[in-house]
């Protein structure tokens, strides 16, 4: 076969692995006349050429040799990369959230776009979120938690207690806790981290008293912390459930477990039943719903005000 020269054997190369072809290197430096290390410099620009390809327009493939078939063979790699959507979708939450300063926010939303995306979604993806990055208010706390997050994630997964200065919401007061941390939650705004107190040194009031669920903290109200060696264990049976405890609380609101029945009387009870994961409708007469929900503490009293006229307690 006459060499077309590199460009054209290149191409041609491709198009046969397209095509399903497994190239073996001593043979086609036989086929184009040229030496193995050129077929092997030929591979290579066509892993550069998909490499880019996939940064631009996320089409994920890649040459791989198959030791099977002693050759090259063209496969499709399964990247984790995000859709369109799913990265609008992201966007979209994270900048309604209000989780974060504009500091941290910002370059968490650039590098989700560069990390995700491929290029020719770039601008329009900037465009549907630009006036929202503009208009996007921070949180009133204007603290940037940095690696404070994952420093307590690792105390959680590692149990290991928790020296916190916190400081209270009456009073700003700020006191010293030893914390058993068992779960980082998020809701309405802010991050929290639910938590038992280490009883072991601890001799305050708060310590005196014995509470079957944890006690929750606002993370932005941490002025400083410090994760210690020490480690605390929790029976199996005894373990705390994040996903369960989210189902059942309002407001980040601790307290005790209690069932509440309520009768609905407006349109939407999906809203309902969203709003309180745990919610059963036990009848529905003439539109109205009977509810009951089981949940922690007080902060459904919030929400069951917030409703008005809409909703009657049992």
């Amino acid at each position: 076969m006459n060499n077309s020269g590199k460009n054209g054997r290149v191409l041609a190369i491709y198009t046969r692995l397209c095509d399903g072809a497994v190239i073996n290197k001593q043979a086609e430096a036989v086929r184009y006349g040229v030496n193995e290390r050129s077929i092997q410099r030929d591979i290579e620009d066509i892993r550069d050429f998909l490499e880019q390809r996939f940064l631009d327009e996320g089409l994920s493939q890649a040459v791989i040799f198959d030791k099977s078939l002693n050759g090259y063979r063209l496969e499709r790699v399964n990247r984790a990369l995000l859709s369109n959507s799913e990265v609008l979708a992201i966007c979209k939450i994270m900048l309604e959230s209000r989780a974060f300063t504009r500091q941290e926010l910002m370059p968490m939303l650039d590098k989700l776009l560069e990390c995700c995306l491929p290029k020719n979604a770039h601008k329009p993806m900037t465009e549907l979120i630009a006036n929202e990055k503009f208009h996007y208010v921070e949180p009133q706390h204007k603290t940037v938690f940095g690696s404070k997050l994952w420093d307590i994630g690792k105390a959680v997964k590692e149990n290991r207690i928790l020296q916190v200065d916190y400081q209270r919401v009456k009073g700003k007061a700020v006191v010293q806790r030893r914390l058993q941390p068992v779960a980082i939650l998020f809701s309405e705004y802010y991050f929290y981290l639910a938590a038992y107190i280490d009883k072991k040194t601890d001799t305050t009031v708060a310590a005196g008293k014995q509470d079957p669920y944890p006690t929750i903290y606002r993370i932005d109200r941490m002025i400083d912390f410090q994760v210690l060696d020490e480690r605390f264990t929790i029976p199996y049976k005894d373990r705390f459930e994040e996903g369960e405890f989210r189902k059942r609380v309002q407001f980040m609101y601790g307290g005790d477990l209690q069932v509440i029945k309520f009768r609905f009387k407006g349109e939407s009870v999906e809203a309902v039943l969203d709003r309180l994961p745990t919610a059963k409708v036990l009848d529905e007469t003439d539109g109205i719903y009977t509810i009951s929900a089981e949940v922690f503490g007080k902060g459904i009293d919030m929400w069951l005000r917030s409703q008005g006229d809409l909703i009657e307690l049992c």
